[in-house]
């Protein structure tokens, strides 16, 4: 079973989430742990105060070392090489995250998800309490909420027994190299007059296979050719290399 614990000042934000489709199936079935904590349980003030106006001027607030750190610690233990929980701030300035780091998470140790807001944490939280930072893209929402359930979603649904075929994950894009999974059909076989490639209905299943990764690398080349690029630079990097930026699984 997959642990994974929520550190936010938004609990509720999280309650239907956990409930619903895979990550609620994921919990019943026993295949992973989700645990909610409120950041203001650890304030010690009576406003239970988790922000202060940042030194140097600015807008906005950043959120203090005091709760954050000793609420991180209690659930995580001190960041060093005895930490068994993997701590995690969602943030625009982190990695970004591909299905290479899902499958990672996805086999790895317990998880601690930490859910900033204003802006952002201070930065001795980073060096005190922090293992790393997993941005969702190149933009900026109010908070790590959100990030983090779509974290928690890309994992869970990696986790075994959780989706009812697994061959879905297998054909899936990103899965297995860089492309873009193909145009998908279903019935009926004509719709508005457009048809069914007659190939998907020959029942020829290597001839589907073909179809299916010559649409593949068209869509991949149309809409993302950067995708492309960076799998031909996989397939040429010394495999030291390779290992190292994560482009190659043994």
């Amino acid at each position: 079973m997959l642990e994974i614990d929520i550190l936010t000042i938004h609990p509720g934000l999280f309650g239907p989430f956990l409930e619903t489709a895979f990550v609620g199936m994921a919990r019943t079935q026993g295949a992973v742990a989700l645990g909610i904590h409120d950041l203001r349980d650890w304030a010690g003030d009576r406003h239970r105060s988790v922000d202060d106006s940042p030194y140097g001027g600015g807008p906005g607030m950043v959120m203090t070392p005091d709760p954050m750190v000793p609420a991180i610690e209690d659930l995580a233990g001190v960041k060093g090489p005895e930490r068994r929980t993997r701590v995690i701030h969602l943030s625009p300035q982190g990695r970004p995250l591909d299905q290479r780091k899902l499958a990672a998470l996805a086999s790895g140790p317990p998880l601690l998800l930490v859910c900033s807001r204003f802006e952002g944490l201070d930065q001795r939280i980073l060096d005190l309490a922090v293992d790393e930072e997993i941005s969702i893209g190149d933009y900026v929402l109010s908070g790590g909420e959100i990030p983090a359930m779509v974290l928690i979603e890309g994992i869970v649904r990696l986790l075994p027994g959780v989706l009812g075929n697994p061959r879905s994950i297998e054909t899936e894009s990103f899965q297995g190299g860089d492309l873009l999974e193909g145009p998908q059909y279903t019935r009926p076989p004509i719709y508005r007059g457009l048809s069914v490639p007659q190939v998907l209905r020959s029942g020829d299943h290597a001839a589907i296979d073909a179809w299916r990764r010559k649409n593949a690398h068209a869509r991949t080349n149309e809409r993302r050719p950067e995708l492309l690029g960076r799998a031909a630079s996989a397939s040429t990097a010394d495999p030291d290399e390779r290992d190292r930026t994560g482009l190659r699984k043994d």
